[in-house]
């Protein structure tokens, strides 16, 4: 029998580190981001004889299931659970929490395992078994940290009930996974009749219509509004139907969801935006009090922000968030960036010289939740690592970061020729963006730097 074990220590008490793992959307917030996994299937509660399925994408449609159940659990010290089914001959995974202190407690997990094949398996795949698993729990022992170290500041505060707009897209999904985790109540605003739930993933969900007057009474109950919901800006080229999707999913349900964020008296109202609201600006460097800049996303940010003024007006509690560039690969530019400079084709885009307002998922994720719990926060908040890089610097270290070298420089011109328009605005523009009023409101980052983001983020 092969065993891995990771021990780490977690600022918070035993009982609230046993407490978060025991909510459903633990589950999910500890997958990492470079996994093809989900959780498919949970049958009980939290507890002895609980099973969970969770499903991963091998190739294509092609998918496997792992079940496992849950056993020998004891609240607030540990809980074990074993495969059903899965990729191992045998797997017992134990859970631990050890109190060391008024305000402390040590997490361990400790695996284990026998691969199938007996010998020839672990000749084979043993190594490789070990390397995944230290990624793997390295990641989930940094977001169990994380997580609760942001929420223990709030933690004597009443937990909130928070709806959500485009809570089934990157951002809005595992934003409802980090509240739904820690304690809060989450409603998910989604479009069109809402399905039966295949299993409770620590969140509920109502139905609004974007396109159409929002009925005061979907908001009732809420004590806070976030607003994430807007047409993709890097999928397909910029058409004029294209430009004008972009542009009306953005003013016009925003403007909606504000009246009815009023009528329906919800006292705080975090609406999406973005650093392209500041145009393209060279090596200027720009904080929340820079002024916008020109140009098509400038234009879009200012009909995106402008709605909210009527919420703020009425006295509700305003944030825009201004987005940077997302790091994950599940999804954004990374994702999509990444394949390329593994196979070592990743370029250089036009000058190199443009800069990159980036942030990973989690220190977003993290931004949002400190933006909803800080009184002081209104108006623009920039959603960025405090240290940007050129394009040039960002190419160099995710080539570092995947293993190979940066070889080549895609111009200006071709780019132009692939993307259209898009090429100028999102590719080529420069934005420097610092995120100064959330630095001064207490947000500490756990990526602020560039590398060790992009590893972590892809278990490197």
């Amino acid at each position: 029998m092969e065993q891995f074990t990771l021990s780490s220590p977690v600022p918070v008490p035993a009982e609230a580190l046993y407490n978060w793992h025991a909510r459903p959307a633990a589950f999910s917030r500890l997958i990492p981001p470079w996994e093809r996994v989900r959780v498919h299937a949970v049958t009980g509660a939290f507890g002895d004889g609980q099973r969970v399925t969770l499903r991963a994408r091998v190739a294509g449609p092609v998918a496997k299931d792992w079940v496992a159940e849950l056993f020998e659990v004891v609240p607030g010290r540990q809980f074990r659970d074993r495969q059903l089914r899965g990729p191992f001959a045998e797997w017992t995974h134990t859970h631990r929490f050890t109190p060391a202190g008024p305000d402390a407690s040590g997490l361990e997990d400790r695996v284990e395992y026998r691969l199938p094949l007996g010998g020839v398996g672990r000749a084979v795949a043993g190594g490789f078994v070990r390397d995944k698993l230290a990624a793997m729990f390295a990641y989930r022992h940094a977001v169990t940290a994380s997580d609760l170290r942001r929420h223990q500041p709030f933690a004597r505060r009443p937990r909130l009930t928070v709806g959500i707009t485009g809570s089934r897209g990157l951002i809005g999904n595992e934003l409802a996974f980090f509240l739904s985790a820690g304690g809060h109540a989450v409603v998910r605003l989604v479009r069109g009749p809402v399905p039966p739930a295949a299993f409770d993933d620590g969140t509920t969900s109502r139905t609004w219509t974007p396109d159409a007057p929002l009925d005061p009474a979907t908001l009732a109950g809420l004590d806070a509004v976030v607003h994430l919901a807007g047409e993709s800006i890097a999928d397909g080229r910029w058409t004029a139907a294209k430009k004008a999707r972009i542009r009306d999913s953005r003013t016009g349900p925003t403007s909606r969801l504000a009246a009815a964020v009023v009528a329906a008296g919800v006292p705080v109202f975090l609406s999406a935006s973005a650093v392209g609201v500041y145009g393209d600006r060279g090596d200027e460097v720009l904080t929340e009090a820079s002024p916008p800049g020109h140009g098509f996303l400038a234009d879009v940010g200012q009909g995106w922000e402008g709605p909210t003024r009527l919420a703020a007006d009425a006295g509700a509690r305003v944030v825009n968030l201004r987005i940077g560039v997302v790091q994950t690969p599940r999804g954004g530019a990374l994702a999509k960036q990444a394949p390329a400079f593994r196979a070592k084709q990743g370029a250089v885009l036009g000058p190199g010289t443009q800069w990159v307002s980036w942030i990973t998922l989690n220190d977003l994720i993290g931004g949002v939740h400190h933006a909803l719990m800080t009184e002081s926060l209104r108006g623009p908040v920039n959603l960025t690592a405090p240290h940007p890089v050129t394009n040039r610097d960002y190419g160099r270290t995710l080539a570092a970061v995947l293993g190979g070298p940066l070889l080549w420089t895609a111009p200006a011109p071709a780019l132009r020729l692939m993307f259209g328009e898009m090429a100028d605005a999102v590719l080529l523009s420069s934005t420097r963006v610092l995120p100064d009023r959330l630095t001064e409101a207490g947000f500490a980052f756990d990526h602020p730097e560039l590398e060790p983001a992009l590893r972590s983020v892809l278990g490197r």
